[in-house]
This record gives structure tokens, sequence and C-alpha cells, in this order.
């Protein structure tokens, strides 16, 4: 390796992008390279930069400081003065390597241009700024067709970087017996606001109607077991609009161990404090979800699902992606325009599970608009006595999923444009 200052950033933006991209992704280089903050002495540092976006928690800098895989984090409120002082944020060497993992794809082009640096994009679907990049790392060949033939050789077809999960999901503390149904509410205040108690009240009529039904709620990183209380109780709203809510939820003594949440009606739901969850999500029967990165974590675990989005809440549009959701968040007009909003969103929307984006067809159920409990509790129940149905869906997921060693093959890339470029030897 060369002892010339080198940096390698990865540039991302919300909670699932962390999670399924960036994190695999830096422990596996920290493997291949030595790289500060691991390796004191190696010249090579990995940073992470955070970018602005809707889908963000604000605290995706802590959870990624957990990891101790970044020499450098900085966090998406100060993107823009790095990019107008970058030796604010430390002393950047020379040379190094952008690479985009998650956000809008400009907001790593532009911090290579400033940096003076390399870059690199993984496109999962596209690649907007293909002339810009140094190498393309794509999910199928079919992002490779849509390249302009010049820039076609820059790109490289490693799989789906979610297709690793599946190596993380070894059942290391089983579950008790029984017929297990995974809620997963959001991973950010705009859905945890309706996801946990409209999950809560399925969770009750699902228990009354098949009291041998078990429940799981695995913990997202950017949030804990203190928000999920906050959002279950009368404090929030949207609570009050439903019969359910938490009577206690106890947090587990130890690592090895889960939290039990107990709500009025005196459904037990298991609590997941311990990420990722893959485990005990590998061993559910079906899962209850809202849209997100969620879906692309249990679809690469071939876990069946129902996606649901009850957007009879007129908060519910501050969940909504991208400008639509940034403007149903301001204070003045999402009154005004939310009902507007939701109805040219429902009428638009296409696919919004990645298992249904990726087959460009509806192999998983969504169900939007103004849904109730009772009617994602009866699907629930009717999935759970068809296994059929399941074994079918599991099937259709499992078809899905890229061929595993995306990570290493990424990782791979890096190493080969860094040897190319003389950066490292």
């Amino acid at each position: 390796m060369s002892n010339d200052p080198l940096a390698i950033i990865f540039v991302s933006n919300g909670p699932g992008e962390l999670a399924t991209w960036v994190k695999p992704l830096a422990k596996e280089l920290h493997k291949q390279i030595p790289l500060r903050p691991r390796e004191k002495a190696s010249s090579i540092s990995l940073n992470l930069v955070l970018v602005p976006c809707p889908n963000a928690t604000g605290k995706e800098s802590l959870v990624a400081k957990k990891w101790l895989q970044f020499e450098n984090i900085i966090k998406a409120k100060n993107f823009w003065k790095l990019l107008i002082q970058p030796k604010k944020f430390g002393s950047w060497p020379s040379k190094g390597l952008v690479i985009f993992l998650g956000g809008d794809q400009f907001w790593s082009v532009l911090l290579s241009a400033r940096l003076g640096y390399l870059h690199m994009t993984y496109a999962e679907w596209i690649t907007r700024w293909p002339f810009w990049n140094n190498r393309i790392v794509a999910m199928s060949k079919s992002i490779v067709e849509k390249l302009p033939r010049r820039i076609q050789k820059r790109c490289s077809v490693i799989g789906d970087l979610t297709a690793d999960l599946t190596e993380t999901a070894k059942i290391d503390n089983p579950l008790p017996p029984g017929r297990w149904i995974a809620l997963m509410p959001g991973s950010k205040s705009a859905k945890l606001k309706i996801g946990i108690p409209f999950f809560l009240d399925v969770a009750d009529k699902i228990s009354k109607l098949m009291p041998d039904c078990k429940f799981l709620i695995p913990i997202a990183p950017t949030t804990n077991i203190d928000e999920i209380k906050y959002f279950g109780s009368r404090k929030n709203p949207i609570s009050k609009q439903y019969k359910s809510g938490i009577k206690s939820i106890t947090k587990a003594n130890n690592k090895d161990e889960r939290g039990i949440l107990i709500t009025n009606n005196s459904t037990v739901i298991v609590v997941q404090e311990k990420y990722p969850a893959y485990s005990d999500l590998s061993q559910c029967d079906i899962a209850l979800t809202t849209v997100g990165a969620n879906t692309a974590e249990l679809g690469s675990l071939n876990i069946p699902m129902i996606v649901v989005v009850p957007t009879q809440h007129i908060i519910a549009m501050e969940a909504w992606d991208g400008l639509v959701g940034l403007v149903a968040r301001l204070p003045i007009l999402k009154w005004c325009l939310g009902l507007l909003i939701s109805f040219v969103k429902l009428k638009k929307r296409g696919f919004m599970a990645w298992p249904n984006i990726t087959a460009k067809r509806m192999i998983v159920p969504e169900r939007v608009g103004h849904i109730t409990t009772a009617q994602i509790a009866a699907e629930a129940i009717d999935w759970l006595h068809s296994p059929s149905r399941l074994s079918g869906q599991k099937e259709d997921l499992r078809a899905l999923r890229g061929t595993k060693g995306a990570t290493k093959k990424f990782c791979q890339e890096i190493i080969n444009l860094l040897e190319e470029k003389k950066l490292i030897s």
C-alpha cells in the first residue's frame, strides 16, 4: 500500500441505506484494506458524509458512530458547510475517493468535484450523472444498458447489496414456538406517529381472533423503546383515534434477551432492541410493514409481508418521500394541501414496496389509502391460514434476490479503481 494520505468517503442519507449498504460495505472494506480508524498506522481513512434527505431521522450520525468504522462522520446539517469550507471538518488529503451509497446522487458528485477526488456510484436503479463517475457498480445488467455506450465500460454489475443480509440471519436465539408476526412501524417520527398506534391495534384484533399468534417489533437503529412508548401513548394525537395503547413496556436485561410490550388489551409483543434483528425476523411467518428500505430487507430474508400505508391521517403526508413530503411538512401548507397531495400521490404512485418495484408486478400486497386495522388484521389471518400462499410469496421473493457476494465484489471494485489510478499498490 502507498504511504501517501488517502481518504475514502461514503456518502449516504437515511437509516435504511446506512443499515443495508453502508454498514456491511464498511465492515468488509476494513477486512480487505488497512483503514483508519481501525488501523491507526494506516495512511488511508474511511469517512462518512451524510447528506440532506427528507427520509432521514437526524440520528444517523449517532448510529454510525457506534459502529466504530469511520474516522470522520459529517452530519447532514453540515453538508453545505463542508462544501464551502472543507478544512473546517478536518485535514482532507489531496487524493481520495467519494462513493455514493444513498440520497441524491448529485450530492456525491458535488463533494467529489469540490475535493478533487475520484467518484464512484452504486446504482440500484439508474445512474443520473454517468459522465461524472470514474466507476459505476450496478445492481443489474439493465442499468448498464441504460448508459451511453461509451460509458458502459466504466460500469460493472455486482448484484444486490441487500442479498448478503441472509448471511447474518442465522438463528442464534430461537423464538418460542408459535405463529409469529413481525410489526415494522418505521424508523422516523412521521411514520412512527401512525405506525405504532395502528399496528398495536392490529395486534390486539389479531390476538382476539387468533390467540395462538405471537408478535415481534424489531426496533430500528434510529429509534428506541422510549420513542415507541411515547408514540403509543395518548401524548400522540393519532393514538387517541385507536382503542389500543401501551399498558407497559420492559427493556431487556441484557443484549441476549428481548423486551416485552403489553398493550392495554393485554396483547404481549416481544421487542428486539438488538440490531439488526435478522435472526428474529427470519423466524416470523409474515410481516406487517410500512414502506421503505425495510421492504428490501424483508425481501432479502424471504419473509412474506403486507405493506401498509394508512393515509387517512393528514400527518401521514409527512412520511412521503421527496418534494411532496417536504411541502407537506410546512406547517401552513400541509393542512391545505394534504388531501390534494394524498389524492395525486395515490393516483400516480406506482409500486411502493421494493419487491414490487424490482419485479414490476405485485408480489407483496400494498394496502394504501383509507384502511382500517380490522381489514389488515383479517388479511393477515387469511395469509396465516393459507400456507401455500405464504410459501408462494417466499418463492417469489427468493427468485428476486440477487446472487450473494455483492459486498465483496464492491470492495474489489474499489480496490481495482484505486490501484488503476495508482493511489494504492
